[in-house]
């Protein structure tokens, strides 16, 4: 292909994102070309910006952006079907999984590839080696063969779509793990982008009572339009001690039967284990910075019987279960709010330290998005 694109590459922790243009490549077997419809900022985006990851390797030059969702460009050879069987056509909407197992090792071969050790290495890339395109923040990506992509249904905007591929589908897969029953009572650390996908999941699996504890009392009035029945404000309550009892007194004084951290702080775990009945279960998904660390009581696991449940991705299988749930809910949950804020690519500096502040609960958004020049919202 002759045409070219821009990519906003990642050079440093503290350093300003720098725009490149590189020839577009002609996808390979199996390979899509994509052009970037929507891209948000994850946490994790935040995190590496601000140098918090460094010991997951050296990463730059590269593209941050895996939360995306974008339009079929061009189809390599053999990459005229997703991966559940539908034809695929230039126009077509995509969503994809961002990683790619090696599908080799013992957790692969026993089908848990979002387990797979070389899964999150292949996120990020370097962009100056082809196919250049390797991440959200650019005009276009190239899904690799390897990658699962479902075609979108037509009727999801862009904002709805572009969470799915990470936040929903990690969401949804967190309480297949931890089996949560209808009837259950869930407590949700933390409303950002995963604390409010957690709060719709719950809802629509029978949880009751869904309790949410948050700084902001925004996403905390967004919590409860989605479906939480109780907010607990930390600014209201600061005690720890305090807000345990409030969620045993919501639950009928026997504790949570799931407590969910997505707050991506260690902080919240020794209250959140607190918080559990006897024989609750603990889903971590949010803290994911090496290093951090909390003050752990063994006993509080051992004596009730509760279980932590680590879970980072997701099979193939809940990225497709992302987006029919957005599709069965899009009436029900302003999900397209979630990313309320939609900056574009020239300004990416700019969305990433609103991104930062959100993530610290001092702004009214939850996801930043990024768009493009020129892409106006798929409606």
């Amino acid at each position: 292909m002759s045409e070219r694109g821009r990519v906003a590459v990642f050079v440093g922790p503290g350093r300003p994102f720098e725009l490149r243009e590189y020839p577009l490549p002609d996808p390979g077997p199996g390979e899509i070309v994509v052009r970037i419809r929507q891209a948000n900022i994850c946490g994790s985006d935040v995190h590496l910006w601000r140098g918090e990851m460094e010991r997951m390797g050296r990463l730059p030059p590269t593209v941050l952006g895996h939360e995306a969702t974008g339009v079929v460009v061009k189809l390599g050879p053999g990459a005229e079907i997703d991966s559940s069987g539908v034809a695929l056509q230039e126009g077509d909407r995509l969503v994809w999984a961002y990683y790619v197992p090696c599908g080799q090792c013992p957790v692969c071969l026993r089908g848990e590839v979002h387990a797979c050790a070389t899964s999150l290495v292949t996120v990020h890339r370097p962009c100056e080696l082809p196919p250049h395109f390797v991440g959200g923040f650019g005009d276009y990506y190239v899904v690799r063969a390897q990658q699962v992509r479902f075609r979108a249904p037509t009727e999801l905007r862009d904002e709805e779509l572009a969470g799915a591929n990470c936040a929903l589908a990690q969401v949804l897969f967190g309480f297949k793990r931890v089996g949560l029953q209808w009837g259950e009572s869930v407590v949700i650390q933390g409303a950002g982008g995963l604390g409010l996908y957690a709060v719709a999941v719950a809802k629509d699996l029978g949880a009751s009572p869904i309790i949410v504890i948050d700084a902001s009392l925004h996403r905390l009035r967004f919590a409860q339009l989605l479906g939480a029945d109780a907010a607990i404000s930390l600014q209201e309550q600061p005690d720890p001690r305090s807000r345990t009892a409030e969620v045993h007194r919501l639950t009928g004084g026997w504790g949570a039967d799931v407590v969910v951290e997505v707050a991506g702080l260690p902080d919240p775990y020794p209250e959140g284990i607190r918080m559990l009945a006897r024989g609750g279960r603990y889903l971590a998904l949010g803290s994911v910075v090496p290093g951090k660390t909390f003050a752990a009581d063994p006993s509080l696991l051992i004596g009730p019987n509760r279980t932590i449940f680590g879970v980072s991705l997701y099979p193939p299988r809940s990225l497709l279960e992302a987006v029919r749930f957005l599709q069965r809910g899009r009436d029900r949950y302003p999900f397209h709010q979630l990313a309320a804020h939609v900056f574009p690519l020239e300004e990416l500096d700019k969305a990433f330290a609103t991104a930062a502040t959100a993530s610290a609960g001092k702004d009214l958004y939850t996801r930043v998005g990024v768009r493009p020049q020129g892409q106006e919202s798929y409606s």
